[in-house]
């Protein structure tokens, strides 16, 4: 038997994970910690002085985030830290594009898209997977936060570019997503597709 496949070999490479298993409990938390970023971002960039906002954002987010690189293994605080702050950091880098730059939200969501695809086809390439699973090196833990922040702003701008360009509105944009999330959810429950692919 290889050392990949062996029961101990699995055992330390899941002591060793940095991120937490996805389960229900997961999906939960992570809706939360994401409407709460949508919340405080479009406060701090809305009711609050802009640049003092951005630079406090940035500062908390860059803090969290060497937090979490130098611990040793998943701790769920400073992990779900992170998560907040990549959300509301995430946010506001999709708003400052399209309020502060003036660039529509039809480019921005093409251009987070493309960020993504990039980031995704890197990770595969130098890693041979993108499983969650597997984010116990450094490099992994990189290509993670790359991707999940990228999501974050691309869900921003996507997000408000069906609600306000399309006008199609937030509540029918949220059925919208809400639709499309179930689509791999779906698939990966009922007809057998693939983890990596449905997450």
């Amino acid at each position: 038997m290889s050392n990949s496949r062996s029961p101990i070999f699995n055992h330390i490479k899941q002591l060793a994970a940095k991120v937490p298993e996805i389960t229900l409990y997961f999906w939960i938390t992570k809706l939360l910690t994401t409407g709460m970023g949508e919340v405080a971002s479009d406060y701090l960039f809305e009711h609050l002085n802009r640049l003092i906002s951005a630079l406090l954002s940035v500062l908390i987010f860059v803090a969290a985030m060497i937090l979490q690189f130098k611990v040793r293994k998943y701790v769920p605080g400073v992990y779900w830290l992170v998560v907040i702050m990549v959300s509301i950091f995430g946010t506001m880098a999709a708003d400052v594009v399209r309020v502060g730059l003036g660039i529509p939200y039809i480019v921005s969501t093409l251009f987070f898209v493309a960020a993504l695809a990039a980031i995704l086809i890197t990770w595969f390439y130098k890693e041979k997977t993108l499983s969650v699973h597997s984010i116990f090196t450094r490099r992994r833990e990189i290509f993670y936060w790359l991707t999940v922040l990228t999501i974050f702003a691309l869900g921003t701008s996507a997000g408000d570019m069906t609600a306000t360009s399309m006008h199609l509105g937030f509540f029918t944009s949220g059925l919208l997503f809400t639709g499309m999330l179930v689509i791999p959810a779906v698939g990966y429950f009922m007809f057998g597709m693939k983890e990596i692919f449905a997450f």
